[in-house]
């Protein structure tokens, strides 16, 4: 079975399919495999797996860490979901920008996107799962936030009244971002 980038945006934003096995008994896929992730380029040291559960018009992040760096790996596996990953890179000729995709339990789709991102959700469905791995062990110290609605990005997000938690309504914009020297951990 193979895994097979589908899409590649923003210099850095990877889009992954993997192969189904699929009969009336059910599926099986890899969602990942060492050897063939190496063959892509992309990471293979992935050191923590998280497990969300989050109920409709729920809007989680954009959520970064700089100490130590975390990418995520990102799917959806159990209802739909609205992923999304934010270029917060110095430097880069899309800064600012942002990719957004509905991934589901159906079309298994995986989300790759590396620490230099900002990355969020928003539910679809009445209730989603979603998993990442991560490259980076989880430090509340070294961890920040976007402001899920900053104009400047301008994301079209599928709820326009989404539930968030107190941090994420506190978050900080971008440009608030880029002007602390903490923003010097992500140059393109």
């Amino acid at each position: 079975m193979q895994v097979t980038i589908e899409s590649r945006h923003l210099n850095g934003i990877i889009v992954l399919k993997p192969d189904v096995f699929e009969d009336e008994r059910g599926f099986f896929l890899e969602a990942y495999r060492a050897d063939q992730f190496q063959a892509l380029g992309l990471p293979t040291d992935f050191v923590q797996d998280n497990h969300s559960r989050s109920v409709k018009n729920v809007l989680r992040g954009l959520h970064f860490q700089w100490d130590p760096p975390m990418g995520k790996l990102m799917r959806v596996t159990v209802g739909t979901a609205f992923l999304v990953a934010v270029d917060i890179r110095k430097g880069s000729p899309t800064l600012g920008k942002w990719f957004g995709i509905e991934v589901s339990a159906e079309n298994r789709l995986q989300v790759w996107a590396p620490a230099s991102f900002a990355r969020g959700f928003c539910v679809l469905s009445d209730v989603a799962e979603i998993q990442y791995k991560c490259t980076g062990i989880y430090n509340n110290k070294g961890e920040s936030g976007i402001l899920w609605n900053d104009p400047e990005i301008g994301i079209d997000w599928p709820a326009k009244n989404p539930i968030l938690s107190e941090k994420d309504k506190k978050a900080q914009t971008l440009k608030q971002w880029l002007a602390s020297p903490l923003s010097d951990n992500f140059k393109y």
